[in-house]
């Protein structure tokens, strides 16, 4: 059974720091591509991190690491601003056979506020 289970979201005032963590079970974590995304109030879910690649808005405060021992992605972040209070989501694109199976985490939520 696949999951993933966010953790690590909070309130933070603007300029502070959050890190996520994602931790994944259930399949062959190594070979999986796992992504943040994030979905603010009357928005659409965005992608904010995936490999090598961040949403304008992230980059250069936002870095995703990945602890294949552990089973584990996390989302670090930096100098947050109140237009990045969101829930965040993991995504894992995991590979089957031909194909790809995707799968969400149940968000955890980010506040940016004074």
């Amino acid at each position: 059974q696949v999951q993933l289970v966010e953790s690590g979201g909070g309130l933070v005032q603007p300029g502070g720091s959050l890190r996520l963590s994602c931790a994944a079970s259930g399949f062959t974590f190594s070979s999986a591509v796992v992504s943040w995304y994030r979905q603010a109030p009357g928005k659409e879910r965005e992608l904010v991190a995936g490999i090598n690649n961040y949403a304008e808005s992230v980059k250069g405060r936002f870095t995703v690491s990945r602890d294949n021992i552990k089973n584990t992605v996390y989302l670090q972040m930096n100098s947050l601003k109140p237009e990045d209070t969101a829930v965040y989501y993991c995504n894992a694109r995991v590979p089957l056979g031909f194909t790809n199976n995707y799968y969400w985490g149940q968000g955890t939520q980010v506040t940016v506020s004074s």
